[in-house]
Parts: structure tokens; C-alpha cells; sequence
């Protein structure tokens, strides 16, 4: 088991770039035999991959131009070496800080779907808590991990608890938006056929609240891995936020920006997660044109 986790630690990058290039192969591969249809949906597939390349290649020849110093801005070339080296350290603390996410972001989903069903099936609920909400939202959460460092220690609660805070609120909001916008002539006729609030909640309410909700997770996974950087980078040991302290302290700014590119990956990845499940359950929701294409 050790071999095969140190196995993966270390060939993650070399991994991941076959699994880029096999990916983008791919799509070539099925452009050349497509409709014009078809090509015009591929090339919407290849496109982030090409424009991420593109920025890439335009700051390489940015920063060898202006002979910009490794120590302002690393040149993207500088950033992979520094990857290569670190490829261990950045692989072992980006599954810590993937783990803390995980876990802060799942706590924040169960309580965002429970909290917004609540405020979206009561107006009492949503004039009361809705304040208590955005006042609690509006602190900035790198002033609360001092006092969660008081409450449970240096470790992994802290991150999981800040990625929590900082990512349930979007997912409370848009799933008691999606609720308490139900149309009052639907609503009218619902009642009419003998319907109860709580079938009318669950038959048309929660359906379709989901675009909101899927909406909302795509800004809180986001947000979940921002919390749990900041809950790393002051109260653990372990993760991308710490190993962006150590990196500061040692002034390798190259590996400062490896872990951001790490981070980078690992929202990205997550994002896409969601979308892909966020097609299979609301893709009756895309009836625009532009959603189409």
C-alpha cells in the first residue's frame, strides 16, 4: 500500500499531462469525422484547453521577453520544474486539502438543502434567519479560525469547519430562492386540484429548485477550497495552504505558484464533477439556445 501511494504521489504530474494530450487526441480524433454540428460542440470542448494553453504560452514569452525576475513572476516553465521537483510534497498536501474540502463542502450541501427548504416553505422563517444569514456571510472567515484554533487545536477540524462556513451560504440562498419563486398562479392551480403545501413543495418546488441549487454548488466548491486554504495556511499542519507558508517563509516562489496551479487543478476538477452531474439531473432545465450549443 505504501508503494503504490508513494507510486502515485510521484507520477501524478507525468499522469496527468498523458491524460490531457490522450483527452485532446481524443476530440481531434472525432472532429475529423463529425458533422458541422458535432465539430462546433467539440471545438466548445477543446476550447478551455486551447486558451489555457494560449495564456500559458503568451506569459512564457512574457516573462523571457522582459526577463521578468523568478522572484516577481516565475515563468510557467520555472513553475513546472518546480512541480516536477516538489511533485511529492504538492501531491501529498493537495489530497489533504482535497479531503478537507470534501468534507467541509458535504456538511455545507446537508445543511444548505435543509436551511434553504426551511426559509423557502416558511416566509417567517426566510424575513426571520435571512439577516442572521447575510450578517454571518459578511465575516470575513480568516477572523474566525483563530477562535475555531481555540476551540478544537491545530489539525484538520478548522479547515473542514472554514470551508463549511465560507461555502454553505450560496446553496442556502439559491435552493430558498428557487422555493419561494413558484409562481402564485401555479401555486393557485395546485391547490385548486386538492394539492397540500408540502406536495406542491416537493412536486414542483424542489424540481425546480434544482438549476439554483446545482448553480449555487458551482460557487461553493469554490468557495469551499478558499476556506480551507485560509484554515491551512494559519492552523495545520498539512495541506496547500500550509505548504504555501512553508514556501513563503523559504522565498521559492516557484512552488508558491505550484501549489496555486495545484489548487487550481483540484477546483477545477471539482467544478467539472458538478456540471457532468449537474447535466444528468437538470438537463430538461437548458432550454436556451445558448445552452444548447
Amino acid at each position: 500500500m505504501d508503494a503504490l501511494a508513494d507510486f502515485l504521489l510521484t507520477s501524478w504530474p507525468m499522469a496527468l499531462v498523458i491524460g490531457v494530450v490522450g483527452y485532446i487526441a481524443y476530440l481531434l480524433y472525432k472532429v475529423i469525422g463529425a458533422s458541422a454540428l458535432d465539430r462546433t460542440k467539440l471545438s466548445l470542448q477543446l476550447a478551455p484547453l486551447f486558451c489555457t494553453i494560449g495564456t500559458f504560452l503568451v506569459w512564457e514569452l512574457l516573462c523571457k521577453a522582459f526577463a521578468v525576475s523568478t522572484f516577481v513572476l516565475p515563468a510557467p516553465s520555472d513553475i513546472a520544474i518546480a512541480i516536477w521537483q516538489f511533485r511529492r510534497q504538492i501531491g501529498f498536501h493537495s489530497f489533504h486539502t482535497a479531503w478537507m474540502t470534501l468534507a467541509g463542502f458535504g456538511l455545507a450541501v446537508a445543511f444548505g438543502i435543509a436551511l434553504g427548504l426551511l426559509l423557502g416553505a416558511s416566509r417567517f422563517f426566510y424575513a426571520g434567519f435571512y439577516p442572521l444569514l447575510v450578517g454571518f456571510n459578511s465575516i470575513p472567515k480568516v477572523a474566525v479560525v483563530p477562535i475555531l484554533v481555540i476551540w478544537f487545536g491545530v489539525g484538520w477540524l478548522p479547515a473542514v469547519l472554514t470551508a463549511f462556513m465560507i461555502s454553505f451560504f450560496p446553496i442556502v440562498v439559491n435552493v430558498a430562492t428557487g422555493l419561494a419563486t413558484i409562481e402564485p398562479e401555479t401555486e393557485d392551480v395546485l391547490k385548486a386540484l386538492g394539492a397540500s403545501k408540502l406536495q406542491i413543495m416537493t412536486k414542483v418546488g424542489i424540481p425546480r429548485s434544482l438549476p439554483y441549487f446545482f448553480g449555487s454548488l458551482k460557487v461553493a466548491i469554490t468557495l469551499a477550497y478558499v476556506g480551507s486554504v485560509i484554515a491551512e495556511y494559519n492552523a495545520s499542519r498539512y495541506g496547500i495552504g500550509n505548504l504555501m507558508a512553508r514556501a513563503s517563509a523559504d522565498f521559492n516562489v516557484p512552488l508558491l505558484f505550484a501549489a496555486l496551479i495545484a489548487l487550481a487543478i483540484l477546483g477545477v476538477a471539482m467544478y467539472m464533477a458538478t456540471v457532468w452531474l449537474e447535466n444528468r439531473m437538470t438537463g430538461w432545465a437548458q432550454r436556451s439556445s445558448f445552452a444548447a450549443t
